[in-house]
């Protein structure tokens, strides 16, 4: 559940569409002490006073600070969307169409072009969702509203020299709520320390230019420890009883430990060299991993475990390896995103406002499913899961 955080009135106001003038005054009086802050560090105040004029708070960033999907969401359903066999087939097509590219990157940074499309494919589908929310707008409210205004007016501030430095056009500096944008959702501050011209136009754009996007992706990872010819990991058994206790991405251990400690790859190959440490993201009754130095880099990009597993997953799959050996512990499957557009399309027809169904479970297809279950004397949870859309699908 959404948690909100205390405002000013002024600010409360704002969620009801309401933008009293005290509000206003209020916002453009945050706005004038980050103009004083961000043209300290070198910005033209030109550039500021361009990129805010006549700018209104979009109050709605403020709930979704408060509601991120890669700690709540069961790891099944997340991976489930993330990685499907449309994911897969699009990421076999963007590793030919963008090979000379992705080879460029894969040896100027030594990172393999499978984990790199898969980090484009999680991010962003391959650039077609890379966010419309306008970066500016977006970080001048967080700068001014709720939790973390620290950060977020550093990232302002990193939005600011970019547009400065003319490497992304102004109008095409949109992205998510958070301020992430480009094919790979870079924060701004990323992409001053980290991005380059891979095309070599002069400019670092990881919106409009897909090889500056790949390459960005991959100094990323580069810089955040990947060791050329490591393996991210592999999915592993686990003998009976054993200590759980020793789990934990840090708690590294030599291959060969593992190995004496009866832990087998789930695939039946021979332990690599090296160490790794051992996840278990469903807990002990789930599919068991040991992840590298890796898989860490990944993680790197955004701090959860189950992100950092998607993109590991991906690209093995996009080099033809199969599903996961061990089921999820779960009797109710998780959904692809052609199954979860199937699910909305059907509750639909049943009369239900569920908006375009484009496999993205919000808070309408949610409520819809939540009734749904009631009526048929399912579980109340309102989660697109196999057992409603079987239950759909017989026509109940």
């Amino acid at each position: 559940m959404s948690r909100r955080i205390a405002l000013p009135l002024s600010a409360g106001l704002l969620f009801a569409g309401v933008a009293p003038v005290s509000a206003q005054a209020e916002f453009q009086a945050c706005l004038s002490g980050l103009r004083s802050t961000i043209t300290a560090q070198g910005v033209s105040a030109s550039t500021f006073d361009q990129a805010t004029r006549g700018l209104q708070p979009d109050m709605k960033v403020i709930d979704s600070l408060n509601d991120q999907p890669e700690f709540k969401t069961p790891i099944w359903d997340y991976l489930s969307a993330l990685v499907d066999d449309e994911r897969i087939a699009d990421g076999r097509a963007m590793l030919r169409q963008w090979s000379q590219a992705l080879s460029v990157a894969e040896s100027r940074y030594g990172v393999d072009r499978h984990v790199i499309v898969a980090v484009w494919g999680v991010e962003s589908d391959f650039g077609r969702a890379i966010g419309k929310r306008p970066l500016v707008q977006s970080l001048a409210t967080l700068s001014c509203y709720g939790r973390r205004q620290g950060y977020f007016r550093g990232e302002l501030a990193a939005t600011m020299k970019i547009l400065d430095r003319g490497d992304v056009a102004a109008d095409h500096l949109t992205g998510s709520w958070a301020g992430a944008f480009g094919h790979t959702q870079f924060m701004p501050s990323t992409f001053l320390r980290l991005a380059v011209d891979l095309d070599g136009d002069g400019r670092r754009d990881v919106v409009d230019s897909i090889p500056d996007a790949l390459g960005s992706t991959a100094n990323f990872l580069h810089k955040a420890g990947w060791t050329q010819g490591m393996t991210w990991g592999f999915e592993v058994k686990l003998p009976p009883g054993f200590n759980t206790a020793l789990a934990g991405r840090t708690k590294k251990r030599p291959m060969a430990a593992w190995e004496h400690l009866g832990v087998r790859r789930a695939d039946g190959r021979a332990m690599p060299g090296g160490s790794a440490g051992l996840i278990l993201p469903a807990g002990p009754n789930g599919p068991a991993f040991l992840v590298t130095r890796n898989f860490d880099a990944i993680y790197g990009y955004n701090a959860a475990e189950s992100y950092a597993l998607a993109i590991a997953h991906l690209s093995d799959r996009l080099k033809g390896a199969g599903p996961f050996v061990t089921p999820w512990p779960t009797n109710d499957r998780g959904l692809s995103r052609a199954e979860r557009r199937e699910l909305q399309a059907l509750l639909t027809r049943k009369g239900y406002d569920v908006g375009q169904p484009d496999g993205a479970i919000g808070n309408k297809t949610r409520e819809a499913i939540a009734d749904f279950q009631v009526r048929n004397g399912m579980q109340r949870n309102g989660r697109a899961s196999g057992s409603v859309l079987d239950a759909l699908r017989a026509g109940r």
